[in-house]
């Protein structure tokens, strides 16, 4: 039995009277339990958000980044055990689980100097005749009470991502992190409060999306919703919200093409890494590889065997590559496609097996359809996709024949191809000479058409938090 957490609203720790287990993705067993959040307890993070809104409002920037400092330092502090966490509760492999702890540190620090630097412009007034003898400028101020909603694949880096705007930009936040992975939410909070944000900057409660989710993006004190997930919930979000401002990541089937003048050692090894960092659990996993013809034997070659001899094993232990999927329930739906594929005619060249109940072989196949679900929905799992085309533009056109579109990679040495890759992929981000996979945590991140709207990354998200004020004066 693990320790026993609680809610964090208000600046103080509460019990609800009801419990929930948190559980060791690989071995089922208790990391820690905490309190489920009722009615009045939403209403309570929902109050004390909206009542801390001139407080946050009003705290001087320099306040608001040296809080994030002392943030991003508290999390290097304990990034042993923050990692220790998202390995047991999201069954990130020790190695991910570490980065991420380090990014997470990295976002605040940026914050911080975006709260350092948020200004606005002044206007040349009399640029009209009608603006002569007026003095005019903008600047940014605070939308107000945030609802965050946050998905289990990065339990801390992508709370992160809301928390860490959300302070510099002088916003107070009410965040439900993914019920399968509240803890590490928690840990943060832990390190928020003893940063010394203002009571009510911060709120974080645990329960059922479908009652807390809904409420948070229902009831008219949130002025901003920023979620991270699905497309059905996505789209419900922006149904539901009113007149709120959202932020909505939902989400990708990621290609990679990989022509036949590139770096083909470069490509392989980080086309493994983004089809299975995080068992393939991330929005931007390499899911679907188009190969020149001309090296397309040599890489399926090479790749199929370098995927045979990957780890899968506890999250602790050292030497994983992969662990466990998130849930018993997908790996029978990452189960399902891949057999599915297989009697339609798709060829496994590797895994294609359930190691237990947790936890899924990581597997290659080749001679899928544009149709079949490992290649046209989100797979989420350590599944990947490698198909044969016969020039870099047939690979550029399968890449982009998809619904969704939040980032895509392409291997060349070619300058004029990589232009045109850039040009025809409609993604929010487009990865030369890299995986969709990569990320940095200060670059504009979001997508186009069903991957969402909006942007993250600490500078872009806080624009998203903001509201623009135009002053003008008469002399």
């Amino acid at each position: 039995m693990g320790r026993d957490f609680h809610l964090f609203v208000d600046g103080q720790w509460i019990e609800t009277g009801q419990w929930d287990e948190v559980k060791d993705k690989w071995s089922g067993e208790v990391v820690g339990r905490l309190p489920v959040a009722d009615e009045a307890t939403v209403e309570r993070a929902l109050e004390a958000g909206h009542n801390a809104t001139n407080t946050m409002a009003e705290l001087p920037a320099h306040q608001r980044a040296s809080i994030l400092e002392a943030i991003a330092d508290g999390l290097q502090q304990r990034e042993e055990e923050i990692a220790t966490m998202i390995a047991l509760e999201a069954g990130k492999s020790w190695k991910y689980a570490l980065g991420e702890a380090s990014r997470a540190r990295e976002t605040f620090i940026f914050a911080a100097g975006i709260a350092r630097t948020l200004h606005g412009e002044t206007v040349p007034m009399d640029a009209s005749s009608a603006g002569e003898g007026r003095f005019g400028f903008w600047y940014r101020e605070p939308v107000g009470l945030v609802a965050a909603i946050t998905p289990f694949n990065f339990p801390l880096n992508l709370v992160a991502h809301k928390v860490a705007p959300a302070i510099a930009a002088g916003c107070p936040l009410v965040l439900k992190p993914a019920g399968t992975t509240p803890l590490t939410a928690l840990l943060l909070a832990e390190i928020v409060k003893n940063a010394g944000l203002p009571k009510g900057g911060l709120n974080v409660i645990h329960g059922s999306g479908r009652t807390i989710g809904a409420k948070l993006v229902t009831d008219p004190r949130p002025r901003k919703i920023t979620f991270t997930g699905s497309r059905e919930v996505g789209t419900w979000i922006k149904q539901h919200s009113d007149l709120k401002r959202v932020t909505l990541e939902l989400g990708n089937n990621s290609a990679v093409v990989v022509d036949k003048d590139t770096d083909l050692e470069l490509a392989l090894e980080r086309c493994l890494m983004g089809a299975f960092a995080n068992s393939g659990q991330v929005c931007i996993s390499v899911q679907r590889i188009y190969l020149h013809e001309e090296i397309a034997a040599t890489f399926t070659e090479r790749f199929v065997t370098a995927t045979k001899t990957l780890r899968v094993d506890h999250p602790l232990v050292k030497e994983s590559d992969i662990g466990p999927l998130i849930s018993p329930a997908d790996v029978d739906r990452t189960h399902d496609w891949v057999q599915e594929a297989v009697a339609g005619g798709a060829t496994l060249l590797a895994g294609g097996q359930k190691l237990s109940d947790r936890a899924y072989a990581p597997t290659v196949l080749t001679n899928t359809t544009p149709a079949m679900k490992v290649s046209c929905d989100e797979v989420f799992a350590p599944v990947v996709v490698l198909e044969t085309v016969p020039s870099f533009e047939d690979g550029l056109r399968l890449a982009d024949d998809t619904d969704f579109g939040l980032q895509a990679g392409v291997f060349t040495s070619n300058l004029q191809r990589a232009f045109r890759a850039i040009r025809r992929i409609h993604a929010g981000g487009v990865m030369v000479n890299d995986v969709p996979t990569f990320r940095v945590d200060h670059m504009p991140y979001g997508g186009m058409r069903a991957s969402g709207i909006g942007r993250e990354g600490v500078r872009f998200a806080v624009d998203e938090m903001t509201e623009i004020k135009m002053v003008m004066i008469r002399e």
